[in-house]
């Protein structure tokens, strides 16, 4: 299949035609949980994106290994100065079990939560703490080239060094005099040639429970180096696509960046794609004001933004509808609608089977088709693909109302399209929790239809309408045709 595909570049701010490094295979990395507390919006954001972006070049015929890691070791408190207590052993003696009982509970339900979203399993999910001899050789690299030194036991990688040669900010647009000025005055920062270097290695206290042996210390490796160590390991010196939040810009991008060109002489990535932030009823997703929310408290409705609970399909389908680069907002009444939405797209699959077939057909599938690649094409434009689908659905509604025909080949493709489309790409499916309830729900409101017919068939036509009314009100809407009766829900 020809690749039509452009991607917005954050390292050059414009969309480029993407070009692999090999003509049929496609490698990308994407930086994963730091895995110390449940699964939330903010990791099924890029899972969701990047999950798309995975399918769409599988679908492409490319062979694609698709790297995401796990960080499990050297992500302290504070990011942006590499200083502060290791998340995961901060939460290990908080629970008083240890740091590695911390990472495979929180992995366990990152894997879970990532199953319900139906995101595809990345090709190679690699943990910091398995990659630690790469990590240690890697620095080995910057301290020989003179891009890092050896302080107290700990490495700190030189930017000032760094930026003689190459440019250190180049992804975030930070210059490096505001660093300067911005961190100069911080404490604690003694063993540094300057304040901004950020640490490659970190000598451990006496109390600390993750530590390995190194040239330099008993340690554990800094936050960043991991990431670069472990893209070059699976993915070559040279790859096509990095991939993450925009909150990881900076630091951490910027970082890796400097450590691989440094390294290796050359930039490792070629497209650098970041997913924008996620923020709830337009407020910043914080602990601290209440509206922080878990995957699995969206899914069983039990917070107290929350009234109910919304399926891991509806939440798929909600961030779908926006773009993967614009801010995503969400609340209840935008849950709801997307819930509607969703129902209504899986309702339209369901009918593709029941439409009843002409000799000829009114409808040109073809075109719809190219629009949907189109979409996909302009850098994963999710929404104006579903905007494409929607109009299938209209296509259906407008067959069954007998206002357009399709005939046998027709349905036959446009059924292949909603099936490449809604689920093999968007990577939508059946909700399968549930399925007896509205097995039950429907059984219950063909009785209510029925018992409103025999009323108008009695001529007792206050009663009907009364029917008609209420569930009207409950979302159900009765349409009375020639050849019977119908009904569909909202």
């Amino acid at each position: 299949m020809q690749n039509n595909l452009i991607i917005y570049n954050t390292l050059s701010k414009k969309k480029e035609r993407f070009k692999p490094i090999h003509p049929s295979f496609v490698g990308i990395y994407v930086c994963g949980p730091t895995v110390y507390s449940d699964a939330h919006l903010g990791h099924a954001r890029p899972a969701i994106t990047f999950d798309l972006l995975f399918r769409y070049l599988t679908h492409l015929k490319y062979k694609v290994r698709y790297v995401r890691n796990i960080t499990d070791v050297g992500h302290l408190e504070n990011e942006t100065l590499g200083e502060g207590e290791d998340r995961i052993e901060k939460k290990a003696r908080q629970e008083q079990i240890e740091p590695m009982e911390v990472v495979q509970k929180y992995v366990n339900t990152y894997h879970k939560n990532m199953d319900q979203l139906n995101t595809l399993s990345p090709s190679i999910e690699p943990r910091a703490t398995g990659h630690i001899i790469e990590q240690i050789e890697l620095i080995k690299i910057l301290i020989n080239s003179g891009y890092a030194y050896e302080s107290n036991g700990s490495v700190y990688f030189d930017i000032l060094k760094y930026n003689k040669k190459y440019q250190y900010g180049k992804l975030s647009g930070r210059v490096l005099d505001e660093l300067i000025s911005n961190i100069r005055d911080i404490e604690g920062q003694d063993e540094k040639r300057n304040s901004f270097d950020f640490a490659l290695w970190k000598k451990a206290s006496p109390e600390h429970l993750m530590r390995w042996p190194s040239p330099w210390s008993d340690g554990f490796p800094g936050w960043h180096v991991e990431c670069s160590a472990m893209s070059v390991k699976y993915l070559g010196e040279e790859f096509d696509i990095h991939g993450g939040g925009m909150d990881l810009m900076f630091p951490h991008h910027e970082c890796e960046i400097a450590q691989s060109t440094a390294a290796l002489g050359k930039e490792s990535v070629h497209y650098w794609m970041h997913n924008n932030m996620i923020t709830i009823n337009g407020q910043k997703m914080a602990r601290s004001l209440g509206n922080f929310i878990t995957l699995d408290q969206l899914f069983s409705g039990d917070h107290p933004a929350l009234e109910q609970a919304y399926s891991p399909m509806t939440i798929r389908f909600f961030m779908l509808q926006a773009h993967y680069r614009s801010t995503l907002d969400f609340s209840n009444e935008a849950l709801q609608a997307a819930e509607k939405g969703f129902q209504k797209l899986m309702k339209a699959v369901e009918s593709l089977n029941k439409l009843k077939l002409s000799e000829n057909s009114t409808i040109d599938v073809i075109k719809l088709k190219e629009k949907c690649y189109e979409a996909l094409d302009d850098d994963l434009n999710s929404p104006v693909l579903l905007s494409h689908l929607f109009e299938g659905v209209r296509i259906v509604n407008s067959v069954i109302d007998g206002t357009e025909k399709i005939d046998a080949p027709g349905q036959v493709s446009l059924k292949a399209l909603f099936n490449t489309f809604v689920f093999e790409i968007l990577g939508l499916k059946e909700e399968k929790s549930g399925k007896n309830d509205e097995k039950l729900t429907g059984d219950l409101i063909n009785m209510i239809v029925k018992l409103r017919q025999d009323a108008k068939n009695r001529k007792e036509f206050d009663v009907s309408d009364k029917i008609r009314l209420e569930l009207n009100k409950l979302g159900v809407t009765i349409k009375d045709r020639k050849d019977g009766v119908d009904w569909e829900r909202e």
